[in-house]
């Protein structure tokens, strides 16, 4: 290969590398995740290292593993917090995960055309989709795994050796979600569905993704299907429908809107032109049919079907195959990816050194405490809710009971013991109109409570009898509870949500 050649090469290949760590780059700029899940994450890994060793812990909180289709990071953040400990660890992974989803987009481009053109670089831009956003770190680490395993199938077509080793690695990437095992059998059957000559040949292509098909069984052994699956209310259809105008959705409403629309339109171009590879569009195009089909709630995790409209934007995004003879159209093409991910690192980046200062509370809380988390959850906000588990930082660091964790149990391997009380996410939600301040003073789980920890845009207008004010910040205040009453039967009521409302992520 000629000197300049091998120059240029070297050149594109750091590129590639530059754009992946640029993936990650939210991650590096804030110590504290903003992802709406992830301080509950990091609770239950923390519970579930310390093994009921502390005693404080013990009393309030049970775990029991249950092996299923959702547990990637789990496995892996006990080695990575014994090294580095259990917050690095998993601020490593905000970091990585997005890095990986990245360099599978560019290992996929590379393996189907020895070459990178517009493909991978348009669908950097749905890297942070709200799944990632809200902290579905398991199913982001099993996508990122699939889209290599699909390199890897193609790379190894005619080996008599593919079809054994799929076997095991189905079963892998299924171990840490099954979504992500979906989304790679999808993206197999899409494959070899486009070399069929004939539609009645789909059978062929069905049957080529056999080696995929062991965790069939312990998917429906599992059947951790959380209470109202299938049911949207009154109105299924909107709500799919608004699914669908947020499927890119971060911070901003109209480049959010803007950016789903523009890679709507972009395939339909490329099919236009002829230069839409049909090897990854299938799976693409199945992939959005099945966010109609699939339930909110699959094997215990939610929003199943609004995760699959962004897989299905960036693969047919990825299929895109072009490669412009100028180079600047190449810079164009990551116009999409630089704007979303500034803005999602400047939020990040503010809202971090935010809640830093929130944590300020955790130095008046003493170990082993009761803390009633509250959250003013704004009705039609667009941007992502940031607050909605901070509070479960003082499990992290203080081995308090708070009452935002996922813990339901046959649904979460997180419970709480008899000694604690019931309080569970969504508890903490408490939904208000835009501008509107919050009423504390008849809120249950304070009643149970040592302290009161509130998180919203506007201080409440009215705090609970006995509540002093010990830690305040511009968006969190905590309150010692003084005299807490106590009244075991009663339960927290739905919040009035007027009109038609759809829930946050558990």
């Amino acid at each position: 290969m000629p000197a300049r050649a091998t120059r240029l090469t070297r050149f594109r290949l750091a590129a590639v590398l530059a754009l992946c760590v640029l993936a990650g780059l939210p991650g590096l700029l804030a110590r504290y995740p903003q992802m709406t899940d992830y301080p509950a994450h990091l609770a239950r890994w923390y519970i579930m290292i310390d093994g009921g060793r502390t005693p404080e812990l013990a009393r309030y909180y049970a775990f029991k593993w249950a092996w299923s289709g959702n547990l990637g990071v789990d496995l892996l953040i006990r080695p990575f917090a014994a090294l580095f400990g259990l917050e690095t660890a998993g601020r490593l992974f905000v970091i990585a995960i997005p890095m990986l989803v990245a360099g599978g987009l560019f290992t996929v481009e590379w393996t189907l055309r020895r070459r990178i053109g517009v493909g991978p670089l348009l669908a950097l831009a749905t890297v942070w989709s709200p799944a990632l956003l809200m902290g579905f770190l398991n199913f982001e680490l099993a996508l990122a795994l699939a889209l290599f395993a699909f390199a890897l199938w193609v790379r190894m077509e005619g080996n008599r050796w593919r079809e054994p080793l799929f076997v095991p690695l189905g079963a892998l990437i299924w171990l840490c979600h099954q979504s992500g095992w979906g989304v790679l059998g999808v993206m197999v059957f899409g494959y070899e569905f486009s070399r069929q000559k004939r539609w009645r040949d789909v059978w062929r292509a069905g049957l080529a993704t056999w080696p995929l098909w062991l965790p069939f069984l312990p998917t429906l052994l599992a059947s951790q299907q959380a209470h109202g699956s299938f049911d949207y209310g009154r109105r299924p259809l909107w709500v799919k429908w608004v699914f669908w105008k947020e499927a890119l959705r971060d911070r901003v409403r109209y480049v959010d809107y803007s950016s789903t629309i523009l890679y709507c339109l972009l395939p339909l171009l490329a099919l236009r032109f002829r230069v839409l590879d049909t090897r990854l569009a299938w799976a693409g195009l199945i992939a959005l049919l099945l966010s109609l089909i699939v339930p909110r709630h699959l094997g215990g995790g939610d929003l199943a079907d609004l995760r699959l409209i962004a897989v299905g934007l960036m693969l047919l995004a990825l299929a895109i195959d072009w490669r412009p003879r100028r180079e600047a159209l190449l810079f164009a093409a990551l116009l999409p990816f630089a704007l979303r991910l500034t803005i999602t690192s400047v939020v990040w980046s503010v809202h971090s050194a935010n809640v830093e200062r929130m944590m300020g509370a955790l130095d008046y809380i003493p170990r082993g405490a009761k803390v009633a988390v509250a959250v003013r959850e704004e009705i039609s906000l667009w941007a992502q809710p940031l607050y909605g588990h901070l509070g479960c930082y003082a499990t992290v660091r203080r081995d308090a009971l708070v009452n935002n964790h996922f813990a339901i149990p046959g649904v979460h391997m997180l419970t709480l013991t008899p000694q604690a009380w019931r309080w569970v996410d969504p508890s903490q939600r408490i939904y208000a109109g835009a501008g509107r301040r919050i009423d504390l003073s008849k809120y249950r789980p304070a009643r149970e409570a040592d302290f009161l920890w509130y998180f919203g845009r506007y201080p409440p207008r009215k705090l609970p009898d006995g509540a002093q004010i010990v830690y305040q910040t511009n968006h969190s205040m905590l309150m010692r509870m003084t005299h807490p009453l106590v009244d075991t039967d009663e339960v927290v009521p739905d919040q009035p949500v007027p009109g038609p409302q759809v829930p946050g992520p558990h």
